[in-house]
C-alpha cells in the first residue's frame, strides 16, 4: 500500500514514525518501549495509532512472531517533514518568509544555517 497522498501526520503519529525509522521494523509493544519513560503512553494508545498508520498507508505489518505484528515505516522522515512544512507554508499564506524570520529572530536557526540555505538556493537556481 502507498501512502496517501496527502498523508501529514499528527504530531503523536510523528512521535511513533520517528521511533519507527530509529527501530526500522518494530512490534507496537518495541515501539511504545522505546518513547521516553517520563511521557510514555498506554500500549493500546500507541496501538490504536500504528493501526491508524497503517489506514494512512505509513506504515506496513510486515510479518507476525507470536501474537506481535511486525510493522516497518512506507513513509520517509523527509516526505513526511516536507508534507508538514508545506502544509505551514500553504497556512502562512505560501510565503516562507514568516519563518525564516520567526526562526531567525528567536534564535532557532543560526547564521551558518541561513548560509547553508543560501548556498541550496543558489544550487536549485543554477542552470
Amino acid at each position: 500500500m502507498k501512502p496517501k497522498k496527502d498523508f501529514k501526520p499528527t504530531r503523536f503519529e510523528m512521535e511513533l514514525l520517528e521511533a519507527l525509522w530509529k527501530l526500522g521494523s518494530a512490534s507496537i509493544r518495541e515501539i511504545q518501549e522505546s518513547l521516553p519513560e517520563d511521557r510514555r503512553p498506554e500500549y493500546t494508545t500507541v496501538q490504536t495509532i500504528v493501526y491508524r498508520l497503517e489506514e494512512k498507508g505509513a506504515v506496513e505489518r510486515v510479518k507476525k512472531i507470536g501474537n506481535a505484528h511486525i510493522f516497518r515505516p512506507l513513509v520517509s522522515r523527509k516526505s513526511a517533514l516536507g508534507a508538514l512544512i508545506d502544509d505551514l507554508v500553504g497556512i502562512l499564506g505560501g510565503s516562507h518568509e514568516p519563518l525564516v524570520a520567526h526562526l531567525a529572530e528567536s534564535g532557532k536557526i543560526s547564521l551558518r544555517e541561513i548560509k547553508e540555505l543560501e548556498k541550496l538556493v543558489k544550487e536549485r537556481r543554477a542552470p
